[in-house]
């Protein structure tokens, strides 16, 4: 069921103001860098075009690599020009959940328009947030920018963008092997997601097999990256 975000704006000039949520609420103040939780989220941007109807719709996962369960609640600056299914709900411990952002109101006027979407996530007894911008372009949209994220130059690989030989559509076995190659990378993300983190004790897990936040972000991206491949 669709719920649209109803924020009044004195409420969102007030969240403008704000660099994070505290650690138990999602609209508290600013928290000590320690407190702050790593936000997972994919894509970082949000593209819709006006000539195609497809794209009128897009997805966000929210990756939950950590031990605990996390809240999150999503706010935007423009309420009136998009609907969010599940704004605000919780995710298992390392598990994911999509939240898809529907633009409602494709215009010519709003063409070039950049809007903020602010999530704030809670658990743990520490809070994050993540922004990520929409803009509404016209005309259709490339190839190279499947998932709403911007193609990179030809000769600099950027951080966000599918490297060529993923782009690149193979046949017969070659294909079938790289589908494989793409499920085992999958399945080593998800291994290393599941892990704890050196400050989480575990009895069933060495101290030598526990991995940092940031290879865990690495692996959530990377697994983010997969997702796009097999749902095109």
């Amino acid at each position: 069921m669709q719920r649209p975000m109803r924020r009044s704006e004195q409420e969102l000039e007030r969240w403008n103001k704000r660099d994070a949520p505290g650690p138990s609420s999602p609209s508290a103040g600013p928290v000590g860098p320690d407190e702050i939780l790593p936000v997972f989220l994919f894509p970082t941007e949000l593209v819709f075009y006006a000539g195609q109807r497809s794209t009128h719709k897009r997805v966000l996962t929210l990756y939950n690599p950590y031990n605990f369960p996390l809240r999150f609640k999503m706010l935007c600056t423009a309420p009136a020009l998009y609907t969010v299914v599940d704004a605000e709900g919780s995710v298992r411990p390392h598990s994911c959940v999509d939240i898809v952002v529907r633009h409602q109101n494709v215009s010519t006027v709003h063409l070039g328009r950049r809007d903020r979407f602010r999530l704030n996530v809670w658990g743990g007894g520490r809070g994050g947030l993540r922004v990520v911008w929409a803009e509404l372009r016209e005309g259709l949209e490339p190839p190279q920018e499947k998932g709403g994220v911007r193609p990179a130059p030809p000769a600099q690989p950027v951080r966000g963008i599918l490297p060529p030989e993923l782009n690149r559509p193979k046949r017969g076995a070659g294909n079938l092997s790289q589908f494989i190659m793409y499920v085992v990378i999958g399945f080593v993300c998800v291994a290393v997601l599941m892990l704890p983190l050196p400050q989480e004790p575990s009895p069933m897990v060495p101290t030598h097999a526990h991995v940092s936040v940031m290879q865990k972000l690495v692996c959530a991206y990377v697994l983010g990256l997969l997702t796009m491949v097999f749902l095109r």
